[in-house]
């Protein structure tokens, strides 16, 4: 879904970006912090906490509360998302710009897309208004074919 690019450089970037968040709002990037993000980030696809888990080896001693509680901090400052559907999480691509944003989940290959769309944004305040309900929370997921994978079916 990605195409070509070049990948460390993503990685790098959400990691800067991370850390310049961290440091205005007076917050502790740690070392877990960063790798957890990194980690997630290295497959561009989504990341299940166990497998995070699984993934810090023996340079964590971390456990799965001390894992769940690093994905929470990573979330509520708006650096990664949780992808409810697949009980997973990925980077976002900018947290610093806006929150209105869906993913596209390939079926095929599991990469997700982050897209962001102020009109689809509006449509559901606008829906969820006229019904007087107050979400709290939203996230739409959209689950298909990437293009990459379509070219595959035949």
């Amino acid at each position: 879904m990605y195409g070509s690019h070049e990948h460390a450089h993503c990685v790098e970037e959400a990691i800067n970006t991370a850390s310049r968040i961290c440091d205005e709002r007076g917050l502790r990037f740690t070392g877990l912090r960063r790798r957890v993000l990194e980690l997630i980030w290295e497959n561009h696809g989504s990341a299940k906490a166990y497998d995070l888990l699984e993934n810090l080896g023996g340079d964590y001693s971390a456990k799965p509360p001390t894992v769940y509680r690093t994905l929470d901090f990573l979330q509520e400052n708006g650096l990664v998302h949780k992808i409810n559907s697949l009980n997973a999480y990925v980077g976002c691509s900018h947290p610093l710009q806006h929150k209105d944003c869906f993913f596209l989940i390939c079926s095929a290959c599991n990469e997700v897309e982050e897209c962001c769309g102020t009109a689809m944004a509006d449509a559901l305040r606008d829906m969820t208004a006229k019904q007087d309900f107050k979400p709290d929370h939203t996230t739409l997921e959209i689950e298909g074919r990437c293009h990459d994978c379509q070219a595959g079916v035949q």
